[in-house]
């Protein structure tokens, strides 16, 4: 079957489906008891068409409309009773789709982040000197202590790593605030921030340090640019949908965009506590090297395994745990 003829014979189905889900909004009960068997029925129907186009059109914007389209069914189809059961669900699986559904941005923003990071790092190794006038004030201490010989002391050490955390914190939601505006705002963001990054390492690397300064950071550092990048990744899809909205008005693909991106944004602030929980207890506690790497590798490692794990989607062809009400419908055109 061709694209041409595939939209054609599905299109109205999925505009029915969308006419439901905005009838519904967040209370699939508005729609009564005739319309809530049609939202299962389309929800069903629109899952066979995404399985579909994943097939046989995998490059083509219909497979990100759909994949929309279904992640919106879905969500009302299997709503659950009571916040908690939301809240449950969310933490298991939905911010992980969340993530993992942001693609390739996540790779642009890491790019945009840990690239300048690593060019201007060897840079500030070879001109510290140089390097050093663009570290900010707080960082240029911990960077090139003022006594080399004594290296820093356990309170500047505490300072150091406390403001590290603080400064991420605060990147991290200025770069979702920065990649709506278009996507080049975050991406400017995220390079600048990773040259300071790169500059605080070089500095730190050529005065003799740089293993004091991994010590302190690494345990909650490599989490919290986790963090960051996915931040930055939310901001960029809601910044592009302003500059390609694809077939629809572009206020509704914002807002279609917003909605998962401000969640995941949202479900990022717990990792956040958690980065500030072992900057509090771990980095301070003069723990070996080995033991802080393994802390901030693994914690990292185990959140990017989560996004792999637990942010699939459903397979079209198999029912999850909440995805058990009925099989799915065959397409019409099969």
């Amino acid at each position: 079957m061709t694209l041409s003829r595939f939209l054609d014979d599905r299109g109205s189905s999925w505009e029915a489906l969308e006419a439901l889900l905005r009838r519904a909004g967040s209370r699939p009960e508005r729609l009564g008891a005739d319309g809530v068997l049609q939202l299962g029925a389309a929800y069903r129907s629109a899952a066979a068409d995404l399985a579909y186009a994943r097939r046989a059109f995998p490059q083509d914007p219909v497979v990100a409309r759909l994949e929309q389209l279904v992640r919106r069914a879905r969500a009302l189809v299997y709503a659950r009773s009571g916040p908690r059961a939301s809240l449950r669900t969310f933490v298991s699986r939905g911010y992980w789709r969340l993530v993992r559904g942001f693609g390739g941005w996540l790779g642009l923003s890491a790019a945009a982040l840990l690239l300048p990071a690593l060019v201007v790092g060897v840079w500030a190794a070879l001109d510290p000197a140089v390097a050093a006038t663009i570290v900010p004030g707080d960082f240029i201490d911990g960077a090139a202590p003022p006594s080399l010989d004594r290296g820093l002391s356990s309170s500047e050490s505490a300072a150091f790593s406390s403001q590290l955390f603080t400064n991420n914190i605060r990147v991290t939601f200025m770069a979702f605030v920065a990649g709506i505006g278009c996507v080049l705002p975050g991406v400017l963001l995220l390079a600048y921030n990773g040259a300071i990054l790169g500059a605080v390492l070089g500095v730190a690397a050529a005065n003799g340090h740089l293993d004091t300064v991994l010590r302190l950071v690494t345990a909650h550092g490599v989490l919290e640019l986790s963090c960051i990048v996915v931040a930055g990744a939310a901001g960029m899809v809601v910044g592009w949908s302003l500059v390609d909205p694809g077939d629809r008005p572009r206020r509704l693909a914002v807002r279609d965009r917003a909605r998962p991106a401000i969640g995941a944004v949202i479900g990022t602030a717990p990792v956040l506590v958690l980065c500030g929980l072992i900057e509090g207890f771990v980095s301070p506690a003069g723990m070996p090297a080995v033991v802080v790497a393994a802390i901030g590798l693994g914690s990292a490692g185990t959140y990017w395994a989560l996004v792999r794990i637990r942010g699939r989607e459903p397979d079209a062809g198999r029912a999850s745990d909440e995805d058990r009400a009925g099989p799915l419908a065959q397409p019409t055109w099969a």
